[in-house]
C-alpha cells in the first residue's frame, strides 16, 4: 500500500475498526474512507455496491462484524449468523465486481475445533467439532474464509483472511452480559471498587486458558500483512502465550486496585479448555506482538475511567 492509497475500513467505530484506523494514521496513511452504519447499511448489497462503485477503494479491511462472549453467542445465534453472512458476502462479492486490488478479512480463533492440538496450527481448520457456545458466529468466519479462499481461485482476487486470538482494547464492548470475558471483567472490578463490593461471582472453574491480545498489536499486524502477505491460506495472529481465567483475574483486579474477594460459580459453563495459537508463520515474516497483557490491561483500564465512563455520563 502506498502513503496515499484509498483505504476503506469497515466497521471503523468497534473494537479493531477503530485500532486499524489509529495505526494506519499512525503510520501517516491519508486517504482512509469510512462509513457509519447510519451512513452505509452493509447488509445491504445495492448500497454496498453503490458505494464501492462511487469510491472505488483500492484496499479493504473487513473488520465489521456482530461479536460477543459465551452468553451472546448463546441467546443471539441467529442474528451471529445472518448478520455476519450478510455484511461478508456484500462487501467480499463486491469487492470483486468493482476491482479492489486488496482485501483483508478478519476471522477468529473461534473457527478452530473445540479440542484442538494446543498451540493450534492453521491446518487444524475444519478438523474436529466447534465449541457449541460459539458454533453459529465460527461458521459465518469460516464461510467468510472459504468466500475469499473461493474468490481468489476462480477470479485471480487478492484476499487475505487473519485469524486474531481473543482481543482486549480501547472502544471494547464493556457489555455486563453480552461482552467478551476481559472487558465483562474490567468493568466488574471497577463497579465493584466503587460500590465497597466483598466478593465478585465469575462464571466456571477459572481452569481454561486463554490468549490475549491487543488489539493495537493486531492492527498493526494486519497492516504488516496487507503490505507483505498474499496467500489464500489463513494465517493466525497471537502472542503465542496463554494464562488461566484465574490469573486473568486475579492480573485485572490488581490492575483495577479492587480487594473483592473472588468466588468462581463452577455450575457455569467454562468454554473452550484451552486456546492458543501457533503464531510461527507470521512470526517467520517478521512480525511480533509487542504490548505485555499488563501494559495493555492499564491501558485500556486508564481509557475505561476516563473516556467511557465519561461518555456514558454524558449520554
Amino acid at each position: 500500500m502506498e502513503k496515499t492509497s484509498k483505504i476503506y475500513v469497515a466497521g471503523h467505530l468497534g473494537l479493531v475498526g477503530s485500532a486499524l484506523i489509529r495505526q494506519l494514521k499512525q503510520q501517516n496513511y491519508t486517504n482512509l474512507v469510512m462509513r457509519t452504519r447510519q451512513e452505509l447499511d452493509l447488509f445491504d448489497g445495492k448500497a454496498v455496491a453503490q458505494f464501492l462503485k462511487q469510491e472505488q477503494p483500492e484496499y479493504i479491511f473487513l473488520a465489521a462484524a456482530k461479536a460477543g462472549g459465551i452468553y451472546a453467542n448463546s441467546a443471539y445465534a441467529a442474528e451471529f449468523i445472518y448478520e455476519n453472512l450478510q455484511i461478508q458476502n456484500n462487501v467480499i462479492h463486491h469487492s470483486h465486481q468493482y476491482g479492489v486490488k486488496k482485501l483483508l478479512f478478519l476471522g477468529s480463533s473461534c473457527i478452530y475445533p473445540k479440542h484442538c492440538p494446543q498451540p493450534i496450527k492453521e491446518e487444524y481448520l475444519l478438523t474436529g467439532p466447534l465449541e457449541p457456545t460459539n458454533d453459529a458466529y465460527s461458521v459465518a468466519k469460516i464461510a467468510g474464509i472459504k468466500t475469499c479462499q473461493s474468490y481468489n481461485l476462480q477470479y485471480g482476487t487478492n484476499f487475505i483472511s487473519v485469524m486474531p486470538t481473543n482481543l482486549y482494547g480501547i472502544n471494547d464492548n464493556f457489555h455486563p452480559e453480552n461482552s467478551h470475558v476481559l472487558p465483562a471483567l474490567l468493568s466488574r472490578f471497577h463497579e465493584a471498587k466503587q460500590n465497597g463490593a466483598s466478593k465478585i461471582t465469575v462464571w466456571g472453574t477459572g481452569t481454561p486458558k486463554r490468549e490475549l491480545l491487543f488489539v493495537d498489536d493486531l492492527a498493526e499486524a494486519c497492516i504488516f500483512l496487507m503490505e507483505h502477505y498474499n496467500d489464500s491460506q489463513i494465517i493466525n495472529v497471537g502472542t503465542g502465550k496463554d494464562l488461566n481465567i484465574r490469573e486473568l483475574v486475579n492480573l485485572i483486579k490488581e490492575v483495577v486496585g479492587c480487594d473483592a474477594r473472588i468466588v468462581f460459580d463452577t455450575t457455569k459453563p467454562d468454554g473452550t479448555p484451552q486456546k492458543v495459537l501457533d503464531v510461527s508463520r507470521i512470526n517467520q515474516l517478521g512480525w511480533f506482538s509487542k504490548t505485555s497483557l499488563k501494559e495493555g490491561l492499564e491501558t485500556v483500564y486508564h481509557w475505561y475511567q476516563h473516556e467511557y465512563l465519561k461518555n456514558a455520563i454524558a449520554r
